[in-house]
């Protein structure tokens, strides 16, 4: 657990072929469901401080106590994903720390004035569901993401841990933007 963070929630993996990481981690690791999501929808993604159009596929499914995200960039737009490839790179890209509102911006303003540099920025599932990555100081390969875990996020990433916990090897991935039965 990290002093400063907590404990890890999220191993993320950018990935040249997400349906071929999805069958490796189902049929290899046993780990599934995955929820898919053929294009995540990003508010405010910045790169660098700048916006960047960014068009990722991505997959999460749970496996224990950390839930596995898979990215895969689908076009040239600025982004860390995006250099992590360019450099050669494919498997971990960051881990993440989860914390709810207030606590998430005490996190923050804790981690930047230890000296860390927000590298990367946006929100998912709503406004208030903030991330940002860190560059990746003193330890290249492995960026840091510190996500604010709004109450919409909490559902959805609920859902995902629940079906992991019942999941019987059938109906491996799904789509996450579909309503699930």
């Amino acid at each position: 657990m990290s002093r400063l963070f907590g404990p890890v929630r999220q191993m993320g993996y950018v990935v040249r072929d997400l349906e071929a990481a999805m069958a490796w981690w189902t049929r290899s690791m046993g780990v599934g469901p995955f929820f898919h999501l053929d294009r995540a929808e990003f508010i405010d993604f910045r790169h660098m401080g700048e916006p960047s159009d960014v068009w990722v596929s991505a997959a999460l499914a749970q496996c224990g106590d950390v839930q596995i995200e898979l990215i895969q960039q689908r076009n040239d737009a600025p982004s860390m994903y995006r250099d992590f490839l360019a450099a050669g790179r494919e498997g971990l890209q960051h881990i993440a720390f989860w914390h709810a509102p207030g606590a998430y911006e005490e996190k923050l303003e804790q981690a930047l004035a230890q000296g860390f540099t927000v590298a990367m920025s946006a929100a998912t599932i709503d406004e208030t569901g903030k991330l940002v990555y860190f560059a990746e100081q003193d330890h290249p390969g492995t960026a840091i993401e510190l996500s604010c875990l709004s109450p919409s996020k909490a559902k959805v990433f609920g859902m995902i841990a629940d079906a992991a916990r019942s999941w019987d090897g059938s109906d491996p991935v799904r789509r996450l933007d579909q309503p699930q039965s």
